[in-house]
């Protein structure tokens, strides 16, 4: 007999991260549902990652009437302060694109006195989980690293072409396949203790493959 499946409903529109969750969440334990179109954007009023994703999963919850997934993911840049940390969706406006966002922290960078000395910063990532009962489960997955002088790669998204993990041989996540770069990514380490915990609860039939 097949073990139920949790049935997840995402909170993300973004194509991008939901295709990157669902290749993470692949395991038998879980199956992930798009979000559904008549359900607006969840402003992001939160002051930290955790915050986030609770107020995006509790709105698809309380809308959907199912469990719903949610994240938020934040870079921290130790050279800027933290930034652009809890804001790097929309660090250069509202409407920002991807290269908008990463022109204006290579910009920020440059403009200090030493560039950024060695760069470090590093990814987190808060994913969780809320059921329409209230119950929640949420981990946090955090990778270190450094920040690139320019842009490197086309794989990925967001800050990807510019964030060097360490142990990556000098690459940025842009030039790693999708594989290896959830084998080591603050999303992919999230998403798998989250599957995981799901699991261990009995709240899963299996959890996503390491």
């Amino acid at each position: 007999m097949t073990a139920a499946r949790l049935v997840l409903v995402a909170a993300t529109a973004n194509p991008d991260k939901l295709a990157e969750i669902r290749e993470i969440l692949g395991g038998g334990g879980v199956e992930l549902l798009p979000r559904p179109v008549d359900v607006p954007e969840v402003e992001e009023t939160g002051d930290t990652l955790v915050e986030n994703a609770r107020l995006k999963a509790v709105a698809i919850s309380d809308a959907t009437g199912r469990p719903a997934v949610a994240d938020d993911t934040g870079l921290e840049v130790e050279a800027l302060g933290g930034a652009p940390g809890v804001y790097s969706a929309r660090y250069a406006g509202e409407s920002a694109t991807y290269a908008d966002n990463v022109h204006k922290m290579l910009a920020a960078l440059e403009a200090l006195p030493d560039r950024g000395g060695a760069r470090r910063a590093q990814f987190r990532s808060v994913a969780m989980v809320r059921f329409p009962d209230g119950r929640e489960v949420w981990r946090e997955g955090v990778v270190e690293g450094s920040i690139a002088d320019d842009a490197r790669g086309s794989s990925g998204f967001g800050y990807d072409p510019v964030f060097v993990p360490d142990g990556a041989g000098g690459r940025t996540f842009a030039q790693m396949s999708p594989g290896e770069k959830h084998a080591v990514s603050h999303r992919g380490r999230a998403f798998r203790a989250l599957a995981e915990s799901l699991e261990e609860a009995g709240l899963a039939a299996g959890a996503a493959p390491a």
